[in-house]
């Protein structure tokens, strides 16, 4: 503490430069730090490339279902990708009405269940042009049929299967439908506050136009997020391109391959009391096979012959 006092003649120096106006006596204040309020379950916490794979997915899940409704309806239509977006669950499942084609599907191994969503209108729309008719909308929106149901089902079927291809890009999963709904309010996916990826494609005819709806739930993902993330990508593709330029080059390294015709064991002793003419006898007779070894290593199992005056052995079987 001592040496944190001043001593008479520095309180003295102070108290003249004081009075000289040497010293500012006015403290300063600071603006307060403004506080901006950020809500780690709000709809922008996915990571820029968190998920960046999944627009490769939604390309080719796009290019699959245009294909797919052109072969099955023989008519013009377009589906295109709208957005993605991460969301909480109350609030994407509280934008639909009833009745809406909600259908609930599995993507083993994954756990937990995905969720497509097809607007009535754009239902009834399909359903008449399966059938031969130009997709107009309904005037008044009603209760699904149980023949329309059944439509529906197979139809879900066949895109989800569309779906499962375009997933093979980034990871193999087999999907399945679990249930079908159409109010939404009877449904339970997941928890109200938990985060879901909200992905929306526009489906539009010469006569109608709707949307489908596909949410995935983060935890659902949660596993294979890397496999998702663009730093995995490129890393996965730069990897099989050095695989491919690597199998290049172990196809012309040379190896030394040894045809084996037999062997036999005998003693030192034995081997120093060889003289010329004796005659060894070897395990394998000329029926038998004879080994080809690769590198001192056996690979395959063949016969002796000649070709064209020139010692050959033709290979019978692997050595697995």
């Amino acid at each position: 503490m001592s040496e944190q006092i001043l001593s008479k003649e520095e309180m003295d120096a102070l108290l003249s430069a004081m009075n000289r106006g040497e010293v500012d006596l006015k403290q300063e204040t600071k603006s307060a730090p403004v506080i901006e309020e950020y809500s780690l379950t709000s709809r922008n916490t996915m990571h820029q490339g968190q998920f960046d794979a999944l627009d490769e997915v939604h390309d080719r899940f796009t290019s699959l279902i245009n294909h797919y409704l052109a072969d099955s309806i023989q008519r013009p239509i377009e589906v295109e990708f709208v957005s993605t977006e991460m969301v909480k669950y109350n609030e994407f499942i509280g934008t639909f009405s009833n009745p809406t084609s909600l259908n609930v599907f599995g993507m083993e191994p994954l756990i937990g269940s995905a969720l497509m969503a097809m607007e009535a209108n754009l239902v009834f729309s399909l359903i008449d042009c399966m059938f031969g008719g130009a997709g107009r909308p309904l005037n008044q929106i009603r209760e699904f049929t149980l023949i329309e149901q059944h439509i529906i089902r197979k139809f879900v079927r066949e895109v989800l299967h569309q779906l499962e291809k375009a997933w093979a890009v980034v990871h193999e999963v087999r999907m399945n439908v679990k249930k079908m709904e159409t109010k939404p309010e009877f449904l339970r996916l997941a928890g109200p506050n938990d985060m879901m990826i909200a992905i929306v494609f526009a489906v539009k005819g010469e006569e109608f136009s709707g949307n489908i709806h596909l949410c995935f739930s983060y935890l659902m993902l949660e596993p294979i997020r890397e496999r998702l993330c663009s730093a995995y990508r490129c890393e996965d593709e730069q990897q099989q391109t050095w695989a491919h330029q690597l199998l290049q080059l172990l196809e012309m390294t040379p190896v030394t391959m040894v045809a084996e015709l037999g062997k036999t064991v005998h003693s030192i002793g034995e081997v120093l009391r060889l003289q010329v003419d004796d005659v060894l006898h070897l395990d394998t007779g000329p029926k038998d096979f004879i080994t080809l070894k690769v590198d001192g290593i056996p690979k395959f199992f063949g016969y002796p012959g000649i070709i064209k005056g020139s010692r050959a052995v033709e290979i019978d079987q692997w050595n697995r």
